[in-house]
């Protein structure tokens, strides 16, 4: 009996990503690589240990790109794909009032409809057992100034997540969220070029101001290892939850 385990992981190019498609390798899973950077995913594709990876390269929002993963799991691993880990997303500062509507299309279509598609496709090749698993943020619940499309994004997304425990519980496969808050990685990084957990502002607001109790901002490694839990037995009990991975940051808000 063939008891390999297999995952398709997308924005594995970079961060939260990457980390989870690395830590997954190391437990000795079979990793689908899904990012937009084909140049990339072929780089990590050859420093993971283990075998039976592969890339798809493509936008994960796209119907095309789930039709060919599809066809790459069936091709590569007899259709069986045992969990999947959505860390693909965008973000930005887009206005409520003045940005124009494409710009809320791109977001939403990257997160929404991205999430909507990764989890038919771990519906359609999953048995019951399987596990499906959404980065979304703090802010699906939280609201900042300037970031109205992506928090409503990411709240739509968290929701789907709850509707999506209810509609495939007959298949017997869980679906959870997680939620990262400052998190160090290339998405950290602001249009003017700086690191916003290295900023003074981060500093006195986040370690200085005590509004953050680990006083330091998250490693995507620690997030990556969140997701390989809620997509293991551990989690078999756990469906429909957010699990929030901020170093204690909402608990002050």
């Amino acid at each position: 009996m063939n008891t390999q385990r297999n995952v398709f992981v997308t924005g594995a190019a970079s961060g939260i990503g990457e980390a989870t498609a690395r830590m997954f390798a190391g437990q000795g899973w079979s990793v689908m690589l899904n990012a937009r950077r084909e140049d990339r995913l072929r780089e990590l594709l050859r420093e993971l240990p283990g075998r039976g990876h592969h890339i798809c390269a493509g936008d994960y929002s796209r119907q095309a790109t789930m039709d060919q993963a599809s066809g790459l799991i069936d091709s590569a691993w007899d259709g069986r794909l045992h969990a999947v880990v959505n860390c693909a997303g965008v973000c930005g500062q887009v206005s409520l009032l003045d940005t124009p509507l494409e710009e809320w299309h791109r977001m939403f279509d990257m997160m929404v409809n991205g999430g909507l598609l990764t989890t038919r496709l771990g519906a359609r090749h999953m048995k019951p057992g399987g596990k499906i698993v959404h980065v979304t943020s703090i802010h699906w619940n939280h609201a900042e100034a300037g970031g109205s499309a992506y928090s409503m994004a990411k709240a739509a997304l968290a929701q789907m997540v709850r509707a999506g425990a209810v509609e495939l519980a007959p298949l017997g496969i869980n679906i959870n969220a997680v939620a990262p808050g400052f998190v160090k990685t290339p998405m950290s990084v602001t249009a003017d070029g700086q690191d916003e957990t290295e900023g003074d502002w981060f500093r006195i607001n986040y370690v200085e101001g005590h509004h953050m109790p680990a006083r330091r901002p998250g490693r995507a490694e620690e997030v990556a290892r969140v997701c390989c839990f809620l997509a293991g037995e551990g989690a078999d009990y756990m469906t429909g939850e957010t699990v929030h991975v901020d170093g204690g940051l909402t608990i002050t808000f």
